[in-house]
This record gives C-alpha cells, structure tokens and sequence, in this order.
C-alpha cells in the first residue's frame, strides 16, 4: 500500500467537505454526499428479479423509469428490519465505467442535511489489510457523534448495473 502524502490527505479531506444527506440503519448513523441524492421517496412495492445476489431486493417503477433497488443493511452484513412508516427508498445516481445510473438504497429512515465542514471530517479508520473501508469518504463528527460518511459509487461497485438487464438513463 502506498504512503499518502500530508498534502494529498488534506486535499482529500477538504473535497469531501459539504453537505450531506443524513439517514440510519439500525443504531448507525450514514451520509451521502448531497450531490449523488436525486430523489428520497417513501418505501414501496419492489419486484424481485430472479437469481439477484440477497441484498438485491428488486426493481421498481419511478415514473416510467425501471431503477434497481439495493437493501443497504443486507450490502453491509447487517440483520434485516421491518418496514415501518420511515422506511424509505433514497435513489442516488452512481457511476460505473463512465455511465451514470440510477439505484434505490433502502434505509431505516431519513434524518436530515448536514453541511459538515473539512475539520470535522476525519479520514476512515484502518482496520488493517483483512477489512476494506474503501467505501468510506470519512467519518463525520457531527457533536458527540459520528456519521460515516458513504462513498456510494464505492459502496454500489460490486452490483454490476452493466449486467442487471435493467433498462438505464
């Protein structure tokens, strides 16, 4: 693994400085570059497309439009959740070789914007070789707590959106 310079690190933390869109799984709390969120709409019916891999739920029908949808808490190992009334679909546009694609994540419930300034941003911890944190822009220091801070096309690279067949922009 390459050594990263100070100056490359403080560069790096200061793109990842602005706002985010805030939401939970379980007792965590996440944020996604405010830029990457198209729309957040309320939970739905999602049709299950044979042989997905498990945190695959589905596709739905977003005005005419077909948009995978991505069970975030199965993407992370978690245990499910029942759907409640703060369940919710948050469609983010995320880029693979080159071409933009729209994805539903499903998340616990959606907390609000945070505008998170580049000191209060640190990088994301090193737990060594065997666990890869690249998925992570950061770790937000929001007062007492801390928001994990999503690089979501990361996050979305092993679902391969190129061979889903599902029709995108």
């Amino acid at each position: 693994m390459s050594h990263a310079t100070v100056e490359e690190l403080e560069s790096a933390r200061m793109a990842q400085e602005g706002k985010y869109l805030t939401f939970a799984l379980g007792n965590e709390e996440y944020g996604l570059e405010i830029l990457k969120v198209r729309e957040i709409i309320g939970y739905m019916d999602i049709t299950a497309v044979p042989q997905m891999p498990s945190y695959i739920r589905g596709v739905i029908n977003l005005r005419g439009q077909v948009i995978p949808v991505i069970d975030l808490r199965a993407k992370f190992s978690m245990a499910t959740a029942e759907i409640t009334e703060q369940t919710c679909i948050i469609v983010v546009e995320n880029t693979q070789q080159g071409r933009k694609f729209s994805t539903g994540i499903v998340v616990d419930r959606v907390s609000e914007v945070l505008d998170i300034s580049e000191g209060n941003i640190e990088q994301s911890p090193q737990f060594g070789n065997s666990v890869n944190t690249d998925f992570i822009l950061g770790m937000g220091k929001i007062g007492e707590s801390v928001k994990i801070l999503l690089d979501i096309d990361k996050v979305l690279a092993a679902v391969d959106m190129l061979n889903m067949n599902v029709p995108q922009n």
